[in-house]
């Protein structure tokens, strides 16, 4: 792949928010503890005091998670190594989309590993271990259900509910996967022998990515949210969490921010199978929405201690419970990701957390050789695959034009022939000027339907090329969006099976600007 590299603010698709925060606005400073660049990490690795016993509960429940999967060397070592003191995490999370989803599930991860490999070479005293956090407690099922392809939809559709790692893959599942049968094999292999969603992903995620060593955390896990207690404990009672997250959201919105997520005084689901609702205070006790399901003050507290896997965080405290159970340092995330955490450092600071470095994934645009062909046709440079193709539309035409369908000159004449012959006019008899006035309203207006004529007219002659830019960003924003928010991998991998070495090879973890990568299939 050949990389090109694209300031972010010529691309149109990053918000004033994010764009500030990885600029290093002053005014943001207060909301995070590092700057996002390479040398934050010696201070980070000093900050973070990650207890030994907390390693060996993390180290039995990633054996415990990844039993009966086939490790890799890299994968058995880096799971040895959490044991160490000198051993850190770097972590990317997402949802568990069927068959990855979009494009940038594979770019968080790339991006994560490369980081892990980058901080060996400057700090090589330490080992860093690259992380993925399946998001197997969310259950917005409608959200991962589906991937797109080739302009196609495939959707798995379930009466399931609960958190969606938990979602079994029933008949109807197989039914789906008939629909998919050109899938590569190590996604078929995974979800053929799974019996749940969680299980799959972490399968194929090991499959893809386990010579690189990257370990898959599932949070949905008794032994560690044992060490999550005390925040359990703390937000349904004392509700700290809101409090320090509101303040934080307050004070970005009166800079004019606005906000990514919403605190609640409680911000934990209620979790079993087939249910996760969220918990709210009710009368004496509590109460778990959309259900029969109460507790008393004594009998919560005491389920917090016999049983905290039945307490999901939500995404004010999803943050935290990561960084409570990881020797993390850094957390890579999209555009609302990275700025949502900006609303969370004094939640962090109360429970005497460090807070990590927050990191944007690379962001990547893929062109193949049929779109390269189309853009240097149109003599386009790199940035202009990114334009609104209207407003393009509307400039290109003029330049081109044969014909000057502004009609510029002809209204200006026209305009003060009927202004200097209503002024004679006038002197003859008052009422002419208006007449002249309303004669030249109507002139201008047909001049302007003929302007419309001879523009659609020059959009014909020049049809060919309006049709190759329209296919050009139609590729590259599939229905406006931007391509590695909507495109699934297998675009690219089913003819290139060696995409995720060419990304690993292109991807920089610390360069903050658009990739465009030049892709041609083998």
């Amino acid at each position: 792949m050949k990389k090109h590299c694209v300031d972010l603010n010529k691309t149109g698709q990053f918000s004033r928010f994010f764009l500030d925060y990885i600029e290093g606005k002053e005014e943001l400073r207060p909301f995070y503890s590092h700057l996002p660049k390479l040398e934050s990490f010696g201070q980070a690795i000093a900050a973070k005091n990650f207890p030994l016993e907390n390693r060996a509960i993390l180290n039995q429940a990633l054996l415990d998670q990844y039993s009966g999967v086939e490790l890799s060397e890299s994968v058995t070592n880096n799971l040895q190594s959490l044991l160490s003191e000198n051993t850190f995490t770097v972590t990317t999370g997402h949802q568990l989309n069927l068959f990855t989803g979009p494009l940038y599930f594979i770019y968080k991860i790339v991006s994560t590993i490369n980081l892990a490999k980058r901080l060996k070479e400057a700090y090589p005293k330490n080992h860093f271990v690259p992380v993925y956090w399946m998001a197997t407690e969310d259950h917005d099922f409608d959200e991962i259900n589906y991937f797109k392809l080739d302009g196609k939809k495939y959707q798995w559709l379930s009466s399931q509910k609960g958190a969606v790692g938990d979602f079994e893959l029933d008949d109807s599942f197989k039914t789906f996967l008939k629909e998919v049968s050109f899938a590569p094999d190590v996604f078929k292999n995974a979800y053929q022998t799974s019996k749940t969603l969680g299980e799959a992903v972490r399968k194929y995620v090991n499959q893809l990515f386990g010579e690189e060593g990257l370990i898959v955390v599932d949070g949905n896990d008794a032994a560690l949210k044992s060490i999550f207690k005390p925040v359990i404990s703390n937000d349904l009672f004392e509700h700290t969490p809101f409090k320090e997250a509101q303040k934080a959201s307050d004070s970005l919105e009166q800079l004019g921010y606005k906000n990514q997520i919403f605190p609640r005084e409680i911000n934990l689901f209620y979790l079993e199978k087939g249910i996760r609702e969220r918990i709210e205070a009710s009368g004496q006790g509590f109460q778990v929405l959309n259900s029969e399901i109460k507790f008393s003050t004594e009998e919560i507290r005491a389920l917090v201690d016999s049983n905290p896997e039945k307490f999901s965080p939500n995404v004010v405290l999803r943050p935290l419970y990561q960084e409570m159970i990881l020797p993390n340092l850094a957390y890579l995330g999209g555009p609302a990701e990275v700025v949502y955490w900006l609303q969370l450092k004094g939640v962090f600071e109360h429970f005497g957390v460090p807070f990590p470095i927050l990191l944007p994934r690379n962001f990547a645009l893929i062109l193949d050789g049929p779109v390269l062909k189309k853009t240097a046709q149109l003599g386009w440079a790199v940035e202009d695959v990114f334009v609104n193709f209207e407003s393009w539309k509307k400039g290109y035409v003029e330049r081109q034009a044969q014909v000057d369908f502004s009609l510029k000159q002809e209204i200006e004449i026209i305009s003060e022939l009927f202004d200097r012959k209503g002024k004679e006019a006038a002197t003859l008899e008052k009422s002419l000027e208006s007449a002249f006035q309303a004669g030249k309203s109507r002139s201008l207006k047909i001049l302007d339907q003929m302007s419309a004529k001879l523009r659609k007219a020059e959009e014909r002659r020049l049809e060919v090329d309006l049709n190759r830019a329209k296919a050009v960003l139609d590729f590259t924003a599939p229905g406006g969006s931007p391509q590695e928010r909507v495109v699934n991998m297998m675009q690219f991998y089913l003819a290139n099976p060696s995409l995720i070495e060419d990304l690993l090879d292109c991807f920089d973890p610390l360069d903050f600007n658009m990739m465009v990568l030049e892709y041609t299939s083998n």
